[in-house]
């Protein structure tokens, strides 16, 4: 009897909201394998296996912008179940969290990923941008909802 594992992996991404600015944090993606073109995305990225995930969104956040928050502050406040990576290496689960307090300055400390870091107008991210990235910013704007999904086909109840 084979048994199999199924492939899931945790990502994260944070909004940093400038609320007196009217603005938010984002990275410019520079083009990759998984993207043939730059595009803008909340910063984060992949949870560390047996990681807590707000201290993961915490430690992505100041891997790609410098920026520094509480992990115990992040709000998390939308899921997305995505089918299919960009990476084509499967179903992945994208947790994102908000704040509006953090330390530090926006820098672009990835230079190797990221064209930049700027802070953008919160009400939508400059195009193109990572489809996931929008919808989250999306449903952080409307107050929710707090779970969606990207890529998976439609199925009728049974």
């Amino acid at each position: 009897m084979s048994t199999s594992v199924m492939n899931s992996r945790n990502m994260v991404s944070v909004i940093v909201h400038d609320k007196c600015a009217g603005t938010i944090a984002a990275v410019h993606y520079a083009a990759r394998n998984w993207s043939p073109q730059p595009a803008w995305t909340l910063p984060g990225g992949k949870a560390e296996p047996g990681e807590a995930l707000d201290e993961a969104a915490a430690r992505e956040l100041k891997e790609e912008t410098g920026l520094l928050v509480d992990p115990v502050g992040l709000a998390l406040i939308h899921v997305i179940h995505i089918e299919q990576g960009r990476d084509q290496a499967g179903q992945f689960v994208l947790f994102i969290f908000a704040t509006d307090t953090w330390a530090g300055e926006l820098t672009n400390a990835e230079p190797d990923k990221h064209l930049t870091a700027q802070w953008v107008p919160a009400d939508r991210l400059p195009q193109p941008a990572f489809p996931t990235s929008a919808q989250a910013l999306a449903a952080y704007r409307n107050g929710g909802p707090v779970f969606s999904r990207y890529g998976w086909s439609v199925t009728a109840a049974q």
